[in-house]
């Protein structure tokens, strides 16, 4: 089994009216049961304040522009920008009515002059990406209500008619990549970093940490989980704790240091949860060695970062691409409504990439223990929660 099948800010409890809307918000999605593979857009960018606009498709004959705003991330992080462009390419290759542009922000002060020349372009949609985003975000939808909107990896509540939240709970992927690791870890300790301490980088990190600490309770072993400790007595819903992290998500020599830090510690697999700065993170693993692997985030690492394919045991990944063409697919068709989207090991928003070159290398126990993981995560029956599990 070397295909794993594809699968919040808030717990599931929480999430059942939400997932009820956001199925019909997005009945016409089929997330399939493989993985998402995300082409890396080429194209680039000027950081000079009004000549921000990229495009690598512009046809101003056709009757539907699709457009995304990135974070400072930038178009080419091989993470969630890259994978929200990558759902733009894909509505447009189902509709050729539809045109795509992007602009790139390169600090935060650029995200609400994007999107301001964005609506000016009268764009038929806006996707924007990341945490950091939702305030521009939400300004600009109250203040155009007859602008569709869609951001990545954010939750309103109460929810916004013209904006669509899509969100994934990468917690629950992350536990299965969490149990993955400490399967395979060979010096009993495992490490993650994450480029900034934002509740969508910590729930990856958290359900990790659950993961490594399932792993040791069920199989009776003393795996350590370094750079992520979740906070005691946590409101439900919070990814709140302590842990490492670069406070950037496009350095990659940051990611470079904090893996070696981990490895120092004696971590033999590392988890970023840093979008581009993880390739730093991967080139001080492939420095180190033999006996030194990865699990990538956001998409499959063997895609949009193919040089370390031979590092990475498998990616955390969420449905993005599949989410964002839906999402831009009904603004264009007619059909869109605002709302919140979660998408989760359920409804196959999020999930674990292929095992690749570590097909054969996985034991066939492990494979067939993820199989029931991820089954009694989908039931409840297996908390996410890392403080559900005593650390070793």
């Amino acid at each position: 089994m070397n295909d794993l099948s594809q699968t919040g800010l808030v717990r599931r409890a929480k999430h059942v009216r939400v997932r009820a809307k956001a199925a019909a918000v997005l009945a016409a999605a089929t997330l399939g049961a493989t993985s998402f593979a995300v082409g890396v857009a080429s194209a680039s960018t000027s950081s000079t304040p009004r000549a921000r606009v990229a495009s690598a498709r512009v046809d101003h004959a056709k009757k539907f522009l699709a457009c995304e705003v990135t974070d400072t991330g930038g178009i080419n992080d091989r993470s969630f920008n890259a994978s929200a462009y990558a759902g733009l390419k894909a509505a447009a290759a189902a509709d050729p009515a539809i045109s795509y542009r992007f602009l790139s922000s390169t600090s935060t002060s650029d995200y609400q002059p994007n999107i301001a020349d964005f609506i000016n372009e009268k764009c038929g949609i806006i996707i924007t990406v990341g945490f950091d985003m939702a305030d521009a975000t939400q300004a600009a939808a109250k203040a155009h209500p007859n602008q569709r909107f869609a951001i990545v990896d954010y939750t309103y509540s109460p929810s916004l008619k013209n904006v669509l939240a899509l969100h994934y709970d990468t917690n629950e992927d992350g536990f299965l990549g969490g149990y993955l690791a400490a399967a395979m870890s060979t010096t009993g300790k495992v490490g993650t970093f994450g480029g900034q301490d934002i509740p969508t980088v910590t729930i990856y990190m958290d359900g990790w940490v659950a993961g490594v600490r399932y792993y040791d309770k069920v199989n009776h072993k003393h795996v350590v989980a370094l750079g992520w400790t979740p906070a005691a007595k946590r409101a439900p819903g919070s990814f709140a704790g302590n842990g490492l992290f670069t406070n950037d998500f496009t350095n990659q020599n940051l990611g470079k240091q904090d893996a070696e830090t981990l490895m120092a510690q004696g971590a033999d697999v590392i988890f970023p949860v840093a979008g581009s700065v993880g390739l730093g993170a991967a080139a001080a693993v492939k420095q180190a060695g033999a006996g030194h692997y990865m699990e990538w985030v956001d998409t499959d690492g063997c895609v949009s970062a193919p040089q370390y394919c031979s590092l990475f045991i498998t990616s955390v990944t969420k449905g993005i691409v599949p989410s964002v063409e839906t999402a831009t697919l009904a603004a264009a068709r007619g059909t869109f409504h605002g709302g919140n989207y979660i998408g989760d090991l359920a409804n196959n928003g999020v999930s674990l990439s292929p095992f690749h070159d570590f097909a054969s290398k996985i034991p066939a126990s492990v494979k067939s223990a993820l199989v029931s993981l991820r089954a009694g995560i989908i039931a409840g029956k297996i908390s996410t929660d890392p403080d559900s599990y005593p650390a070793s």
